[in-house]
């Protein structure tokens, strides 16, 4: 018998003008406990229908298995929509990103802008570009770089480098090099923000238009660092109130 082991994210959908029904969409790598092979897989439940569709997949490309640090799904990072697409970062050995087009039911595979030694630490999200469109967050030392994907006139889609934002000035913070680098704790896709830990505290950025404010400092419990989720409030338009998204928060789980 052979062992398979699956690592899993999901994320929930619900169109904006359907009120009662939603989507919950789960994907994963699978991977043989040989390493003899790996795939993306996906699959997605409508309570509309009240079923599970089918189980769609991709092969994952073959690449050296670190059991100290294998290739998973990042769990610390919640799925981002983009347009009809769902996109997951994955973190270990083999840093990538997962494309799920929820049209056509299909997966994709998608190499990253900038290289990543193995045996490092980097903090990276996935996120929408100022353009609607793929976007990467990679901080480096106390800069943040926001890559996009720009489609060429053949059909290719090359990561571009949008801009740099230097985040201590931004922040109007002193930051040195042998201070905790920065941590990424989240990203909200609707508000454009994100939130980013420091000595001084947690700052949420908003993307654009570019500012920034101090939110609250979250310490870690017990020694053990938490898990934080972006959470953004919606309201439906003829309630009382104007429709639309009712800001960014942070929540965490220890």
């Amino acid at each position: 018998m052979v062992e398979t082991l699956i690592h899993l994210q999901g994320a929930v959908l619900r169109a904006a003008a359907d009120g009662q029904h939603f989507q919950v969409c789960l994907v994963g790598l699978e991977r043989g406990s040989q390493q003899n092979y790996a795939r993306v897989i996906a699959c997605v439940y409508s309570s509309e229908t009240g079923s599970w569709g089918n189980l769609v997949s991709t092969a994952f490309p073959s690449v050296p298995y670190l059991h100290v640090d294998p290739t998973i799904v990042f769990m610390a990072k919640p799925g981002v929509l983009v347009g009809d697409f769902l996109y997951w970062a994955l973190t270990g050995n083999f840093v990538r990103i997962i494309e799920f087009d929820l049209k056509r039911q299909s997966l994709a595979v998608i190499g990253i802008p900038v290289d990543m030694d193995s045996w490092r630490d980097y903090e990276y999200s996935v996120m929408r570009a100022d353009d609607g469109g793929l976007g990467f967050l990679f901080l480096s030392d106390f800069s943040a770089q926001l890559w996009k994907r720009k489609t060429d006139c053949d059909g290719a889609a090359p990561w571009v480098l949008g801009r740099t934002i230097e985040l201590g000035k931004l922040l109007s913070l002193n930051l040195h090099s042998e201070q905790v680098p920065l941590r990424i704790l989240g990203y909200a896709e609707e508000n454009n923000v994100v939130f980013l830990s420091t000595v001084h505290g947690v700052f949420m950025i908003q993307l654009d238009p570019l500012q920034s404010n101090n939110v609250v400092f979250l310490s870690t419990v017990l020694g053990v660092s938490p898990l934080y989720y972006p959470f953004e409030s919606i309201y439906t338009a003829g309630m009382g109130i104007a429709g639309g998204h009712d800001g960014a928060k942070l929540l965490h789980n220890a």
